[in-house]
């Protein structure tokens, strides 16, 4: 009895060992995933500044925080639960939900190219049956509106953790996931709250009692403002464009070979091989884009509805 019961002390001080040594490979786990999202991380903070232009500086860190809080728990209550259970009953689900994701990303950003080239809605502006709405309507619909943009940018980041972590314990399975998901939107909109108050910050500068010197970086700061969140807008539409096209690209056997073969011609010259990816996933997401919108017009057309234009009062 004393050695079976000594024996099985051996097996429990073994187990915990072999679990410290596991667990002891988490930081270094989360440290490579958050490597493998940072382009995903840099959209994602591209692209959520536009959900408040045009809207009551006053409201812009509430929104802010609004739409973190639920990235925070669609990342942590759905999309890691997700994964975890996907990639243990069904891996084979994954590429296609994470494509129907980047399908959309791609229509939204065909849009938005769209919308800027675009001159008919100027042709006939009284013809345009306009909708008036409360600005904490519009409010409410620009975090919806984030709030889906972020969730298929957010599946892509979970997907990708996910898959830096399969055949690790359960344990650390779970440890790095919800890792990722804080250190990932804590960071994203740490920095999207800094942007936009990046002016208001400029305003106390070049007004308090700092040297000329500060006050002078205190007014570029304002001045140069409103042009950057204008570039960041381009620049968070082209990225909506350049992930969801890469996430089709790559669910598809052809077109996941083309890439790899573009990015292997150039592989002696990485910022060519990076740029010419990044102009062949734009063009194939605008030509994503556009069938999509054109498919979208016809269901619109067979199911008729309102379609009207809103306007914040």
């Amino acid at each position: 009895m004393p050695s079976g019961f000594f024996a099985l002390l051996d097996d429990i001080s073994a187990l915990v060992k072999a679990s410290a040594a596991s667990l002891d490979d988490v930081p270094t786990q989360i440290a490579k995933t958050t490597g493998k999202v940072s382009g995903i991380v840099i959209d994602d903070t591209a692209v959520t500044p536009k959900y408040v232009v045009g809207l009551d500086p006053s409201r812009e860190l509430s929104i802010i925080f609004q739409i973190a809080k639920k990235s925070l728990i669609n990342k942590l209550l759905i999309l890691s639960p997700a994964a975890l259970l996907l990639g243990y009953f069904a891996p084979w689900a994954i590429t296609p939900i994470l494509m129907v994701g980047g399908a959309y990303l791609c229509f939204e950003g065909y849009e938005k190219v769209h919308s800027m080239f675009s001159k008919s809605h100027e042709a006939n502006p009284e013809s345009e049956d306009v909708k008036v709405i409360t600005p904490e309507e519009l409010e409410k619909q620009r975090v919806a509106s984030a709030v889906r943009t972020d969730i298929i940018l957010s599946a892509e980041i979970m997907a990708i953790a996910y898959s830096q972590v399969t055949g690790q314990p359960i344990t650390n399975q779970i440890l790095v996931m919800l890792a990722v998901a804080v250190f990932i939107t804590v960071g994203v909109y740490g920095f999207v709250g800094l942007i936009v108050k990046m002016d208001d910050i400029g305003v106390h500068f070049a007004k308090g009692d700092y040297s000329p010197t500060v006050q002078s970086i205190g007014r570029g700061m304002v001045k140069f403002m409103p042009k950057f969140l204008l570039i960041l807008g381009y620049v968070g539409t082209a990225a909506m464009l350049w992930v969801g096209a890469e996430i089709i690209a790559h669910g598809i056997p052809f077109t996941a070979h083309l890439l790899h073969e573009l990015e292997h011609s150039l592989a002696n010259i990485p910022a060519i091989a990076w740029l010419a990816k990044v102009l062949a996933c734009g063009i194939f997401g605008l030509a994503v884009g556009f069938v999509i919108e054109k498919i979208v017009g016809v269901v619109k057309k067979v199911v008729p509805g309102k379609d009207k234009k809103e306007s914040a009062i």
